[in-house]
């Protein structure tokens, strides 16, 4: 498992705002600039509430960790979700979730028992 990788992307998905952007990349119905195909940032300005440069930077961190994929169109970027992003991130949860299971120190039984006082 690459860690600093692995670590971009959980922070990506670390934060509320870009958690709501991802959200409505996968649900978004076609409104005033989206094609079908991606989502207009002048949407998610607007989805979010926040300011174009607040937008731009979360939607930066979210390309950065291959979530999302970015194509400037004229004064605006336009976002799709990288469904390649996506199986990464399930296939880090399915590894850790392996680990968890065969490792022996994590059986209930083997945990260390609390001493009463």
């Amino acid at each position: 498992m690459e860690f600093d990788t692995t670590a971009e992307v959980f922070k990506a998905l670390g934060d509320p705002h870009r958690l709501k952007a991802l959200h409505f990349l996968a649900t978004a119905t076609p409104g005033c600039c989206q094609n079908g195909e991606s989502v207009c940032a002048c949407d998610l300005v607007d989805h979010l509430g926040l300011a174009q440069p607040t937008v731009s930077h979360h939607m930066r961190l979210l390309v950065n960790a291959g979530l999302v994929t970015a194509e400037k169109r004229g004064r605006w970027t336009h976002y799709t979700l990288s469904l390649q992003g996506l199986d990464t991130v399930q296939s880090l949860l399915n590894i850790l979730a392996r680990q968890i299971a065969q490792s022996p120190a994590c059986t209930p039984a083997s945990r260390p028992q609390a001493q009463a006082s």
